[in-house]
Parts: structure tokens; sequence; C-alpha cells
């Protein structure tokens, strides 16, 4: 990958002004923020979350991964276990801290084995954000940032070395999930297609809505690029999940990603060793259960890439 990146830079600075190869920003092009957003567990997040991030690095962008998730799993997936790896102070809590043990984001963020993506690796003190914000609304001082201002402010001290930040929240309607629902440019919301899993999202949407209201009315930043649904785990073969995408489909129309991510052996095993697919050698696997998960992946995540593409105004 570091090979391929530096023939992008060599042919970007040798070949035709028309026609670039490296993708990152270009000047007056913001930087995309991707919050990946749902409390009901098993909906595919971190999953969806984990292989968008590298999908992008492969393509080339700068991409900063932030695990807000307590449990730590995409931290675990790119090699930080979270008992043993992430130090005291060492996870997004400690850049948006209240306390005077408040840290740069620069010093927090680590490097991963994937060239042009690193990561602000999660444990369990993320959850001492959510018991500490209510104390710090009752005790604010002027000019110390709300909490829903917080991300978005730590965010912005690294905005120069990265394209995008794609943010794995935590599965909770919490201040941290708030607080990155604000600092988003924009939200992906995985969606298992079974009857339990969409009314349980309707009552995170119905909720979400509610505070975010209260929050825009206090400051906060709603204005997103764009807002799609992304159909995971989901069996070709099954009848009652190809009528409830149809169902959906009726219902978001065009805030539906067209792909969908697959239920399949060959990302379920990846995950035995903490590996995603875009690790794990096609000869694991049978090739046509191999290419058929790779063909959702990419086909998703190459939605999703042309979406950022067109926030920055390109064609």
């Amino acid at each position: 990958m570091d090979d391929i990146q530096a023939l992008r830079t060599y042919l970007d600075e040798t070949g035709k002004a028309s026609r670039r190869y490296l993708p990152t920003r270009r000047e007056g092009e913001h930087l995309q923020v991707i919050a990946v957003v749902n409390f009901k567990g098993g909906s595919g997040k971190t999953t969806s979350a984990a292989h968008l991030a590298q999908h992008l690095a492969l393509q080339g962008f700068r991409v900063l991964a932030v695990d807000l998730d307590p449990q730590a799993s995409l931290s675990a997936l790119h090699g930080y276990q979270p008992e043993f790896d992430v130090e005291e102070n060492g996870t997004l809590y400690g850049a948006i801290r209240y306390d005077d043990s408040r840290r740069e984001l620069s010093d927090i963020i680590r490097r991963t084995y994937f060239p042009l993506l690193d990561i602000v690796p999660a444990n369990i003190e993320l959850m001492e954000f959510e018991h500490e914000t209510p104390k710090a609304l009752a005790q604010r001082q002027s000019g110390d940032p709300l909490f829903f201002a917080r991300v978005a402010t730590v965010l912005g001290s690294v905005e120069a070395n990265y394209d995008v930040v794609v943010i794995d929240c935590p599965p909770q309607l919490g201040f941290l999930t708030l607080s990155a629902l604000c600092a988003a440019t924009a939200v992906l919301i995985p969606v298992h297609p079974q009857m339990l899993d969409v009314m349980s999202m309707s009552q995170f949407l119905l909720m979400t809505s509610d505070l975010l209201e209260v929050v825009a009315k206090a400051g906060g930043n709603m204005n997103y690029d764009w807002m799609r649904y992304l159909v995971t785990r989901y069996e070709p073969g099954d009848g009652p999940q190809a009528q409830m995408v149809g169902f959906m489909r009726s219902l978001f129309g065009d805030r539906m990603i067209t792909n969908m991510m697959l239920k399949s052996t060959a990302i379920s095993d990846a995950g035995i060793t903490k590996q995603t697919l875009y690790e794990v050698p096609r000869e694991q696997f049978t090739r046509s259960t191999y290419d058929r998960a790779m063909e959702s992946l990419d086909g998703v995540n190459g939605e999703i890439q042309n979406l950022m593409q067109v926030a920055w105004g390109r064609t």
C-alpha cells in the first residue's frame, strides 16, 4: 500500500493537471465526518465502520477512525486490546474531558497497520463522559464548550491531517452519541432487515430527533451533507428479509444505500481472528463466497465514497 500511494503521488505531480491520482481533500473542501450510529445491538455498526475506514484508506484517502464505543470492538479489530493496550486517558475521553487532565487529540491518535489509517482507540473509560457531563452542565463556566461541541472542537485540531473521519458510535443514545452527531457532516445508519430491528431503529430516530431539536436550539450543528440507511447482514434467499427491504425502500426512497451488506461466512470467519475481509486471503474461502462478500462490501463503500465526492462538489 505504501508503494501504491507513492505511485499515486508521483503520477499526481508529473501527470496532466486534468487528471488527479490522489483523492485527498483540495482547497475549499471540508473534512468529512461520518457517524455510524444505531443503538440496536447486532446491526452491523462496527463491521460497517471498520470496512468503510479501511476501504477509504485503500483508495488513498487519509482516514481517522474514532472508536466511541466503550466495548472497543473497532479498536480490537485494529490490534488494540482495550484492557491491555489503551492507557488511562488514551481514548477520546482524554481529549474532551472537563478537568485539567485533558490532552491534545494528536497525542492520543495511534497508527494502525493500514497505511493512511489512524485510530483513536476506546475502552470503558469513555463512560466517564456520560457520568461527568450532567455535573459539568450544572457547573459550566463561561467560555467552556458545551458537551455537544467538544468532539467537533477536538477534531478541528487535527483537521489538516485527514480527509475523512469515521466515528463508530456507542449503541446507546447518550452524551457521546449526541456529541458525535453534532460533529458529523454525514450519518450512516446500519439496519438489519427484520421487524424488531426496524421498530427499534424507528424508536431511536424518534428519540434522536427530539434530543437534537433541543441541541440545535442551544447552538448545535445539525447540517448534514447526507444521511443514509444501510441494510446489513442481508440474506438474499430469506423471503421475510426481502419483504422488509422492499418496505424500507418504499419508506425511505433514495435515503437508502442501494447496495446491501450481505451476511457472509467470509466476514464472520475473518472476525474470529480479529480481521476484516480486506485483510484475509481469498484462498481461505471458497471463491464464490469470498467474491460475493467482497462485491457487496465494495458496492456499499463505493456508494459512500461517491456521496463524499458529491459533498465536495466533485463530479
